[in-house]
């Protein structure tokens, strides 16, 4: 395959698109209703089913059964590999941990979906900032929101940049891919964490390495999966990935993720959309204890 189509097939995990929806039901707030969920659903298993896809992403980390057997090799411990992009979706897309809350079925399209902090906040912390932070068509961020950050590794000989398609290679059309997921909580707090800290990289041992990814979250969840992003709604994604999801949240001055917003190399300038939980058991792996 071209890398051509590699780093589009790639870019596309990336992009907020719409995936098909039969029924346009919706509820006051602006929800789909369950049947459409459901109904994507359905197509995914229908479009995957015998076909010889691997397991899928996002997932339950509290739930470790699984029953797709499709194998592949377990990609090396993050820092043996470069980083090679940041970004994040807002609400998490997996769920477990502290992170259980569902935010409702969102406009069918991967938005205003997924999982929040389950834990509480109080008053100070969910005061407004009264600035927009990292606006888009889909809306900014706000006090209370939560993110899934994604720092996505790559085997191939990649420096950090835009989208998925900065991990590929003309040297290696299939790069092994790790994803280093932390969850965090955004709140009006000075003294939380800095998110440019977080997001913070440099060369160790001439490898690319996000410097500061939390190393006090709960022992990770590994499993195998795939990429992620609402255009996998109703299609199985191809990519392999091996997934390391830390089951603890941190909360984030929601200022320095506005600031990142507007300066990373990544050209990262607002959240991403959320892939539905993939629940059939045919679609999941099994994680080993």
């Amino acid at each position: 395959m071209k890398k051509e189509v590699m780093i589009a097939l790639a870019v596309a995990t990336l992009l907020p698109m719409h995936a098909s929806i039969k029924g346009n039901g919706k509820d006051a707030h602006g929800a789909v209703s369950d049947k459409v969920i459901s109904e994507q659903r359905a197509m995914l298993s229908t479009n995957t089913k015998g076909k010889g896809f691997g397991p899928q992403s996002p997932r339950d980390i509290d739930t470790v059964t699984g029953e797709n057997t499709r194998l592949f090799s377990t990609a090396p411990v993050s820092s043996d590999m470069n980083l090679c992009n940041i970004h994040f979706h807002k609400n998490a897309e997996h769920k477990g941990g502290e992170f259980t809350k569902y935010a409702g079925n969102g406009d069918g399209h991967g938005f205003q979906t997924g999982y929040k902090y389950s834990g509480k906040l109080n008053v100070s912390e969910l005061k407004s900032t009264g600035n927009e932070i990292c606006p888009s068509k889909y809306g900014a961020l706000n006090v209370g929101d939560t993110i899934e950050v994604h720092y996505v590794h790559s085997t191939a000989q990649v420096k950090p940049g835009p989208t998925l398609g900065s991990c590929l290679d003309e040297s290696i059309m299939n790069p092994q891919l790790r994803v280093e997921t932390q969850v965090y909580v955004l709140v009006n707090d000075k003294k939380a964490l800095d998110f440019g800290n977080l997001a913070k990289h440099g060369e160790v041992n001439g490898l690319h390495q996000a410097m500061n990814i939390p190393s006090n979250m709960g022992t990770p969840v590994q499993y195998a999966g795939s990429t992620t992003g609402p255009s996998y709604n109703e299609k199985g994604s191809p990519l392999q990935v091996s997934w390391s999801v830390r089951p603890k949240v941190a909360k984030v001055n929601i200022e320095t993720v506005g600031d990142w917003c507007k300066d990373n190399v990544f050209n990262e300038d607002h959240a991403h959309g959320v892939r539905n939980l993939v629940t059939n058991p045919d679609l999941m792996s099994n994680i080993a204890h």
